[in-house]
């Protein structure tokens, strides 16, 4: 068994910790990694202030070459990464491979975007003022990174930080510690400056306190459950600590009845079945415009039937396992539930195999709304279909939730899917689009999923403060006031 020690102010170090990392697919532990307690974290955080002047102070091209070059470090390693991922996490090595690559689009987007963090001057009100707004780098962050997507969700948090002149320190999720580990070796391998960067691993409770009480760490950036996501809320409201929270989803994705009709299928098997279904937007509620819904629910569950289930580096497999135990006894949890509520299963169900953490590729029906997987984020490769048959309605039912991720849409009238998706309560809208993330738009969540935004230029206006400067001017040929000599006595 491979062990990893802790990147830490420039520097590898072990622990008496250390954390065993299982690979879902068969439950057995295939590495380990150093851990550190809170003190541990405290004496990050004053290095990362250390570290912060210099940082800050290069120019934003210069901090853009170093995310550069981690990029190209990223991309000479991206085939240990990817499997690495596929190990840690359990997704198809495919999927895996799409996720370096992805990550290595962040960095190289925000290397650029912060030589265009602009500030502005702003015309006076008054003839002797003059207005100037400019941006500055909020301080020390700490990121708290998901362990559904570990690569390219923590480098939605690092690259910007980085780019924007803040040190950063990254808590990578305990599930999936390796792929921080791996990117701290390209960091290192790049130069980056001692303490600009640090991975600390340990327990969450722990290290999320100490940055939320520590006056040094200026912001947290956060991906994960909604329920955690309040709890930091109510930690930073101590210390008035900055907050990005990109939380929980129940994503509905519409087809109506002029939709095309292959591009809706496939539409369904990539956002709710990619990355075995634990996205935050993944679709979780399939609304078919009713017209078209036997057909077309006939259609998924021979798609979805084809689907093969196994290890993420085995060749074809298009379903590995849930990342553990508690998530496959989760999903079984709301597949029986939604059946105890008067639902029919029209395919999957059950556990797939007797070893490791699958289910079957699953499709609910005739769900009601009292069910769990109706209001909850389902996280598993379980779909739930429902009929519906007016514009109207299905916008109502598709708001009907605490959270607003991102939505879908399928259909080719222009005039409707500008409609829809403006009424829609979500961040990200895919019209016939089931990927519709980019480094360059912005990702976040209306109500309960989060707050602030990711990616795009609002994705490093999370991690710059704005300062305003007035300057009185003295009119022209306006005299100095002299100070007046005096004789000095012996």
């Amino acid at each position: 068994m491979k062990h990893y020690d802790l990147f830490l102010n420039g520097s590898w170090r072990s622990s008496d910790g250390q954390l065993e990392v299982v690979d879902p697919s068969t439950g057995e532990a295939f590495a380990s990694v150093a851990t550190v307690d809170r003190s541990a974290v405290r004496q990050a955080l004053t290095d990362a202030r250390a570290a912060m002047a210099g940082w800050s102070a290069l120019t934003a091209k210069q901090r853009g070459d170093y995310l550069r070059a981690v990029a190209n470090e990223l991309a000479s390693r991206g085939d240990q990464l990817a499997e690495l991922i596929t190990r840690e996490n359990g997704k198809p090595l495919a999927q895996a491979k799409g996720e370096v690559a992805m990550a290595i689009d962040h960095l190289l987007w925000f290397a650029e975007e912060g030589r265009r963090a602009y500030g502005r001057v702003v015309p006076p009100q008054v003839t002797d003022k003059r207005h100037i707004i400019i941006r500055q780098p909020i301080g020390v962050v700490g990121a708290i990174a998901p362990w559904n997507f570990p690569l390219v969700l923590a480098l939605r948090k690092v690259a910007p930080a980085l780019a924007a002149g803040c040190p950063v320190l990254l808590k990578p999720a305990s599930a999936t510690p390796l792929s921080a580990i791996i990117l701290a070796e390209c960091v290192a391998a790049a130069g980056l400056p001692q303490g600009v960067f640090q991975v600390v691993v340990g327990k969450a409770s722990e290290i999320a306190d100490e940055m939320l009480e520590n006056p040094i760490c200026r912001k947290v950036s956060f991906t994960g459950s909604t329920d955690v996501g309040r709890s930091l809320i109510a930690g930073a409201a101590k210390t008035c600590t900055e907050l990005s929270l990109e939380l929980g989803g129940n994503a509905p994705l519409i087809v109506f009845e002029d939709a095309d009709f292959s591009q809706a299928i496939e539409g369904v098997m990539v956002t709710k079945f990619r990355n075995n279904g634990q996205s935050c937007i993944a679709s979780n509620r399939i609304y078919v415009h009713r017209p078209v819904f036997d057909r077309f629910s006939e259609a998924l569950v021979a798609r979805v039937q084809a689907l093969k289930v196994g290890g993420g580096l085995e060749e074809g497999v298009d379903i590995g396992p849930l990342i553990d135990e508690q998530a496959m006894r989760s999903a079984l949890f709301f597949i029986d539930d939604a059946v105890a509520s008067g639902a029919t299963i029209l395919t999957g169900g059950k556990r797939f195999g007797t070893s490791g953490n699958f289910i079957e590729p699953t499709i609910l029906n005739n769900v009601p709304e009292t069910a769990r997987c109706y209001r909850e984020e389902i996280f598993a490769p379980v779909v739930v279909l429902y009929p519906f048959d007016h514009e109207a309605e299905v916008l109502a039912r598709a708001n009907d939730s605490e959270y607003g991720l991102a939505a879908y849409v399928f259909t080719t009238d222009l005039n409707r899917s500008l409609r829809v998706a403006e009424a829609l309560e979500a961040g990200t809208v895919g019209i016939n689009d089931p990927v519709p993330s980019t480094s360059n738009c912005p990702f976040g969540g209306y109500k309960q999923s989060g707050w602030g935004r990711e990616l795009g230029s609002e994705g490093i206006d999370a991690f710059l403060k704005t300062k305003h400067i007035s300057i009185a001017l003295l009119p022209e040929g306006r005299e100095k006031v002299a100070i007046p000599k005096t004789n000095s006595v012996a």
